[in-house]
């Protein structure tokens, strides 16, 4: 869990009813909220007319790193000011109409930010993970030059030359909410290197971004070039690059170590120490946010169990030191955080990283200490339940995960626990099959009252329940309640409207037997 994106004060808050004109959001940003196309097509004219761009934000209430957005990015007096320059839309991901939209746009991660020009054309999606600083300088960019990221990167795949702004647009991609709208996953690696070496001369900072996230990119076990060696050590080792390049090295750390160091060994050790110096740095400095300073501290102890197996649950050989300030960092975000937004973004965080040092009894407390205060307390349980399953605690385990289910809110939300619900059952308890049927029947019981049901998230959360259900129906026990179940979904899909096409073969499509 990288919960390193940008958590907006109570006064900012997104209330992304719909539809409606305006969601509340105070003194700040006017978000205006979508729920519909008809929604959507209203501020298209609007901005056409205004000859403004669109900011479009698509999240959730319970993300972590939605929060965090909320509290670096939209409360920063810049964005809010820059805000009049464009016409700002929000999307709820629980919103009756969301999912649909979600289709449109080809966004599925929480959060994603998309920046249209007037006309409607998707300018760039901004890059979430990085500092709020160097996404307030990518907005004004995009703002600034209208030109779409596509056909400035089909220029630099053609040789064209370009200015240092058009270079810092692909530099600061939002690649991972990409959606594979510029490039196929698999061609990502090679084209980072091949832009990496074409801005050379233009940009250093870009050129080394472009570089780093080549690396971070490719395919896991695949070696680096180390004659690139001393151009990663260079980074570490100047406060000023690693800083500006923050949120790649925290998030990518164990991956550009394997890179460069693919074997345990006296190569490797070396080159975890110099990484860890750089990120003690960034977890030091006091200018980026708590969840960004958390993250780094996680990227030491990701590299401190570097050798451990990857889901082992008490790894050996992290530091005393390093789990002493696990706990005290963690404490003190604890016991510091007032509002409500940081404080969902950056305990979350605090939570995962003292599991993966193996303090699951820290990791325990500080969850459910926050329980009572998060306006979201069904993530929190659903960690507790993800905690408990590490553990091999397998009656706690579906305790949690059930009470995270019961507990969630929103069509598409519910959906989501529902499912991560089944599949604990499933692997925990698969001879509950009462518990099992029932569950299942609740989703598709839900599913059958919401019309974004087969559309985006909501979708891929009903097709891992077929797919679990198939999985799992292994004996006539089982086979009779698939049947029934089966039966309850035939006619949930025979109920959809008969225009929506793509709806009726999504639920047509998900509990066809394998071949």
């Amino acid at each position: 869990m990288k919960l390193h994106l940008l958590a907006l004060t109570a006064a900012l808050a997104l209330t992304l009813a719909a539809p409606a004109t305006h969601a509340s959001t105070g003194p700040g940003v006017s978000w205006q909220a979508a729920a519909a196309d008809a929604d959507i097509d209203r501020y298209f004219v609007q901005a056409k007319a205004e000859k403004k761009p669109v900011l479009l934000y698509w999240g959730a209430k319970w993300c972590p790193p939605c929060n965090q957005l909320k509290a670096t990015l939209f409360n920063r007096a810049d964005f809010i000011e820059q805000s009049k320059a464009f016409v700002a839309v929000g999307i709820d991901g629980d919103g009756p109409g969301a999912q649909k939209l979600g289709t449109r746009f080809k966004v599925r991660g929480y959060p994603t930010l998309i920046l249209f020009n007037p006309a409607g054309n998707e300018i760039t999606r901004l890059p979430g993970e990085a500092d709020a600083a160097q996404v307030m300088k990518v907005l004004q960019l995009g703002l600034s030059s209208g030109r779409q990221v596509k056909t400035v990167l089909a220029d630099a795949r053609a040789g064209k030359k370009l200015n240092a702004n058009e270079w810092r647009l692909l530099g600061f991609y939002g690649w991972e909410t990409d959606e594979q709208q510029l490039l196929p996953v698999t061609e990502r690696p090679a084209t980072l290197a091949q832009l990496a070496k074409a801005s050379e001369g233009v940009d250093a900072e870009t050129t080394t971004r472009l570089w780093l996230k080549s690396v971070g990119a490719m395919a896991e076990g695949k070696a680096a070039d180390t004659a690139q060696l001393p151009r990663l050590r260079a980074v570490l080792g100047d406060a000023a690059q690693s800083r500006a390049q923050m949120d790649v090295l925290t998030n990518e750390a164990p991956d550009l170590v394997k890179a460069f160091a693919p074997q345990p060994g006296e190569a490797r050790t070396a080159l975890v120490a110099e990484f860890d110096a750089s990120l003690k740095r960034l977890n030091e400095d006091a200018t980026l946010s708590r969840a960004d300073r958390l993250n780094a501290l996680q990227g030491r102890i990701d590299l401190a169990r570097i050798d451990s197996a990857k889901d082992e649950p008490n790894p050996k050989g992290i530091p005393a030191a390093l789990l002493t300030e696990a706990r005290d960092q963690a404490g003190k975000a604890n016991r510091e955080i007032t509002d409500g937004y940081e404080r969902q973004a950056v305990v979350t965080e605090a939570a995962h990283l003292l599991g993966r040092a193996g303090l699951w009894k820290e990791s325990d407390e500080l969850l459910k200490s926050a329980l009572a205060r998060s306006h979201s307390p069904y993530y929190l349980m659903s960690q507790l339940g993800s905690n408990a399953r590490k553990q091999g605690k397998k009656v706690d385990a579906l305790r949690w995960y059930e009470e995270a289910f019961n507990k969630s809110e929103g069509p598409a939300t519910r959906l989501q626990w529902g499912s991560n619900y089944l599949g604990a059952l499933i692997e925990l308890s698969p001879e509950d099959t009462p518990r099992i049927e029932k569950a299942a029947a609740q989703l598709f019981a839900e599913a059958e009252k919401d019309p974004g049901a087969f559309y985006e998230r909501s979708e891929r959360s009903l097709k891992k329940v077929g797919s679990l259900l198939t999985t799992w129906n292994q004996g006539p026990t089982q086979a009779a309640a698939v049947g029934r179940l089966k039966a309850q979904l035939d006619g949930v899909c025979g109920k959809l409207d008969a225009g929506d096409a793509k709806a009726k073969s999504a639920c047509a499509g998900l509990m066809k037997a394998k071949a």
